[in-house]
């Protein structure tokens, strides 16, 4: 792929973003994802387990949850993943940390209302996905994350009946 590949893959303002994992990456995320299935939740992380689009099969990743005014979200920082095209169809999920299970609704926001979400994401895990996000930081303008936040799905949870 050429250099020039690899930077459209990651223009933040693009609603087909994507930034590929390294293999450090996916150890990582094994690492994280077998605490986490093991009841060690690593800074909020869980398991999300949701259903391939294509497949019908259940598809797992380690996830950051995070809680903003009252509300819980899912930021996907690598841009539109695996999880977040499966997310967008199946428009439901499991989160686990250990034994215990949670069914959610996901609830994609407009990219107009990413801005709070992301600052607040950045702010907890910029450390974790500084590589993926552009050089976006807590402190980036609001102007500066209004025009990045069509790179940066970010998915509301929502309470399913049981």
């Amino acid at each position: 792929m050429s250099t020039d590949q690899t930077r459209t893959d990651r223009d933040a303002t693009r609603t087909d973003r994507y930034v590929r994992p390294e293999a450090s990456d996916r150890r990582f995320n094994t690492v994280v994802a077998w605490l986490t299935a093991h009841g060690v939740s690593v800074m909020g992380s869980r398991v999300l387990t949701v259903r391939g689009r294509r497949s019908g099969q259940p598809r797992s990743t380690p996830v950051n949850l995070m809680t903003l005014d009252g509300e819980r979200y899912l930021v996907a920082p690598r841009g539109v993943t695996e999880w977040v095209r499966n997310v967008r169809v199946a428009g439901a999920a499991e989160l686990r940390v250990g034994r215990r299970v949670e069914r959610v609704g996901l609830v994609e926001l407009p990219a107009g209302e990413r801005s709070p979400v992301l600052r607040v994401y950045l702010a907890r895990w910029g450390w974790e996905v500084s590589r993926f996000v552009d050089g976006l930081t807590q402190d980036a303008s609001d102007a500066e994350l209004a025009a990045a936040a069509p790179g940066f799905p970010v998915f509301r949870l929502v309470p399913l009946a049981a």
